[in-house]
């Protein structure tokens, strides 16, 4: 039996540099030969696929993070598969923080979900760069650092969504 191999996925640099080369008479040309790539752009399903695959890295589970993130595994769950998309950036911070998100990982998965990565030159934002950076991963201690500083609290999840 000959077994499938792997597809080798393009990196995003590779495909900009294709793009900044071509014209417009070839974009159809450039959607069919890249379309397995281009349906990865799915931001819901690039969302869920980039956090659990972090957390895969680390060996953590879903429920521990949900446990951690202290956002009931039912919210948690449904924000991670954007089967209810939250505006709240704070919720997104919380599970990076309860997944052992580094910086960079941090502000992938903000991005990915469609949010501003976190900006040193926002106090509230330096505080999360800060604990990140030293490790701190959890959100009680982050909230302890806020407050010590006059910024407020992470966000949390009222009991009723």
């Amino acid at each position: 039996m000959s077994e499938n191999p792997k597809k080798i996925e393009k990196p995003t640099q590779e495909l900009s540099s294709i793009l900044e080369q071509m014209g417009t008479e070839q974009l159809g040309e450039y959607l069919k030969a890249n379309k397995e790539e281009l349906n990865k752009g799915d931001y819901k399903r690039a969302f869920y696929n980039y956090f659990t695959e972090v957390l895969e890295t680390k060996n953590l589970k879903l429920k521990d993070v949900y446990r951690d993130s202290n956002i009931s595994e039912g919210l948690a769950g449904k924000i991670i598969r954007m089967e209810k998309h939250t505006k709240k950036r704070d919720y997104i911070i919380r599970l990076c923080v309860a997944g052992h998100f580094d910086l960079r990982e941090t502000n992938k998965a903000l991005k990915l979900y469609g949010m501003n990565e976190l900006y040193p030159k926002n106090s509230r934002d330096a505080c999360f760069i800060i604990a990140i950076n030293n490790r701190i991963f959890d959100p009680y201690e982050i909230d302890e650092m806020l407050e010590e500083n006059g910024l407020g609290k992470l966000e949390e999840p009222n009991r009723e969504e």
